[in-house]
């Protein structure tokens, strides 16, 4: 398997760090655009814990150990949506569910390949963010989650678990449309209408497709559950919303009491390892229909 650190040569601008100011860090294209943005907090905190990773044992649960740095930290929607054209922004600071999957499964990556530099987090960000690691502008940012799950499958960077069945009992069926139906909610799709199109283009690429998944009332504290999810498999909750495929996202966290879910939660505001079972959080929640669980790759 290729190493996801090639995948920046790919991309739609090659990316040539510059120097870090005070007030972020940007890097720039070989054309002087600039495509990645980040505070110096963060390219500090990033080098730190990457080096923190290096020196544990091999046998460390490293998606639960980066996962655990970002706890207490501020859920912020919305923190991709800064500039006009898309950027790579870096915020490790704010979080929502999706930016602390992608920030956790980034740094995880890098250190299963022992790559240790803040390049090399930028690099395995820009791999998990895009369609085939490319940033070519806003819909090439990949905004459902089930199209990021199928892309990244298919770049070898996650696994997809849909066996064995128990509990594996049921079938999502993808109808998607949500984005381009409701274009008002979109800042980008406000300010570039002549996106919609290659939106509604990638929904019906979707729609149709078929994953199985473990119903909200199989989440049970059981030897077969506990044989199936492993602590710091992400956890994607399936929704029955209309046009919608998954609600919300984080890891899983098994304790005693059965399987917890560590999020970036709106309810708490916060990044948290949620107090109540996943079984119970579903159940508060008639729109969840149950969890596709996803692991990355080694």
């Amino acid at each position: 398997m290729k190493r996801f650190i090639i995948i920046c040569l790919l991309t739609c601008v090659a990316v040539h760090m510059q120097a870090s100011h005070t007030d972020g860090t940007r890097s720039t294209s070989s054309d002087g655009q600039s495509v990645v943005y980040a505070t110096e907090a963060d390219s500090i905190f990033i080098e730190s814990i990457l080096d923190e990773a290096a020196q544990q044992p091999r046998t460390t649960n490293f998606p639960l150990f980066f996962a655990r740095k970002f706890i207490g930290r501020p859920y912020v929607a919305h923190t991709l949506e800064l500039f006009d054209d898309e950027r790579l922004i870096v915020n490790t600071r704010e979080l929502d569910c999706t930016t602390l999957v992608e920030n956790v499964t980034a740094l995880v990556l890098c250190t299963y390949r022992n790559l240790y530099t803040y390049r090399d987090y930028l690099n395995a960000l820009m791999s998990l963010r895009y369609r085939d690691g490319r940033l070519c502008g806003y819909t090439s940012r990949l905004h459902y989650f089930s199209d990021w799950i199928d892309d990244k499958v298919r770049m070898q960077l996650v696994d997809e678990v849909q066996q064995p069945n128990p509990p594996f009992s049921r079938e999502q069926v993808l109808d998607i449309y949500f984005m381009s139906r409701n274009s008002s909610k979109y800042k980008a799709l406000v300010a570039h209408p002549d996106f919609i199109g290659e939106i509604s283009k990638q929904e019906k690429n979707l729609t149709g497709n078929r994953y199985r998944y473990i119903p909200k009332n199989a989440v049970l504290n059981t030897g077969t559950l506990r044989n199936t999810v492993k602590d710091g498999d992400i956890i994607a909750i399936t929704s029955s919303k209309k046009g919608l495929d998954i609600a919300h996202l984080g890891f899983a966290v098994w304790r005693e009491d059965g399987l917890h879910l560590l999020n970036a939660s709106m309810l708490h505001k916060q990044v948290v390892e949620e107090p109540m079972t996943l079984h119970m959080y579903l159940s508060k929640h008639p729109t969840h229909t149950g969890i596709r669980i996803i692991r990355i790759r080694k």
